[in-house]
């Protein structure tokens, strides 16, 4: 029995949140590969791998920010949130800094307005965000370094 376009997308779903999960991004190698292994063309995978917004094509740095800029959020001064961001980490949104360390993202929707403006730093939520606010949030990535070091 042969498989349908529509298991096949899902088995490239699956097999590209793998490699996401493994690299921290989707190197062209890798997806060559899902390419071959799944009979699909290589402009397909691709096409996937760039539809979806959680899919990088490029190296993310170890701790991934994400700054909404949605209407709620914006109203509330996200704006100020990303320029203080920026400023500290000394990277524009969609960059990775030089070290490795951070990459930097805007969003226009993180579904949770009512704690605008919210920033998510390596999956974790930050509601009623604040210029100072972000001081401590950087503080807490480093942390969390320190500890992971330490095992």
């Amino acid at each position: 029995m042969k498989s349908s376009g529509k298991e096949n997308n899902r088995n490239l779903l699956s097999i590209l949140q793998d490699i996401q999960k493994e690299y921290g991004y989707l190197p062209e190698e890798k997806l060559r590969e899902a390419a071959v292994m799944l009979k699909m063309s290589l402009i397909d995978v691709y096409g996937v791998a760039t539809f979806y917004r959680s899919f990088s094509l490029t190296p993310r740095g170890r701790h991934h920010i994400k700054v909404c800029l949605g209407t709620a959020c914006h109203v509330r001064g996200s704006h100020r949130i990303l320029e203080e961001t920026v400023r500290k980490l000394e990277i524009q949104p969609g960059e990775t800094s030089e070290n490795g360390e951070y990459s930097l993202e805007t969003v226009m929707c993180l579904g949770c307005c009512a704690i605008g403006p919210v920033m998510v730093a390596d999956n974790k939520y930050y509601g009623l965000m604040s210029p100072a606010k972000i001081e401590s949030v950087l503080k807490t990535l480093g942390e969390k370094r320190c500890l992971s070091k330490e095992k």
